[in-house]
C-alpha cells in the first residue's frame, strides 16, 4: 500500500524568512533515514513557502491563476512524503514518530493512494497499458 503523508505548515513556516533549525533539519534528516532504511520511503521534499507558488483555480467557465502567499495557512502544505507500507495502520505509526516543535502545534495528514484495483472495471486495460507506458517513460527521462 502506498500512503502519501503530507505535512502541513503552520503560521511560523510561512512567516517571511522562517526556516527550520538545525537541531529540525538533523532531526528530519536521522527519521528520513530510519524511513529508508526500512524500507518505505519511496519519495518525499520539503515545499518552498506559499508566496513563492500559485493555484490554478477552475470554475463557472474559467480557469484563473492566483498567486501565492495564501492567507490560510491550515491548508497549506510545507512537505511531503510517499510511503510504501504494509498497511494504512502502520503509515500511522510511522507518522506518529516524525518530530515536530512542541512549543508549535502541527499535524500531518496521512491518504492512502489510489491502486488499479480501486477503478473496478473502469479502468480499461488499455488505460492501464497507456499509464504503464507513461511511468516507463518517466523513469527513462529520469534515470530511475
Amino acid at each position: 500500500m502506498r500512503v502519501m503523508v503530507m505535512v502541513q505548515s503552520t503560521p511560523a513556516w510561512e512567516a517571511e524568512g522562517q526556516i527550520p533549525t538545525t537541531e529540525m533539519l538533523e532531526a528530519m534528516g536521522k527519521y528520513n533515514e530510519e524511513l529508508v532504511k526500512a524500507g518505505i520511503m519511496l519519495d518525499g521534499d520539503g515545499l518552498k513557502n506559499s508566496d513563492e507558488g500559485a493555484r490554478v483555480v477552475f470554475g463557472e467557465g474559467e480557469t484563473r491563476v492566483v498567486d501565492g502567499p495564501f492567507t490560510e495557512s491550515k491548508e497549506l502544505l510545507a512537505g511531503y512524503w510517499i510511503w510504501e507500507v504494509k498497511s494504512f495502520e502502520e503509515a500511522v505509526e510511522w507518522a506518529k514518530r516524525c518530530p515536530h516543535d512542541p512549543s508549535e502545534p502541527s499535524q500531518l495528514e496521512l491518504r492512502p493512494l489510489h491502486e488499479a484495483a480501486d477503478f473496478g472495471d473502469e479502468y480499461t486495460p488499455e488505460l492501464r497499458q497507456q499509464d504503464d507506458q507513461l511511468r516507463e517513460t518517466i523513469q527513462q527521462q529520469h534515470g530511475s
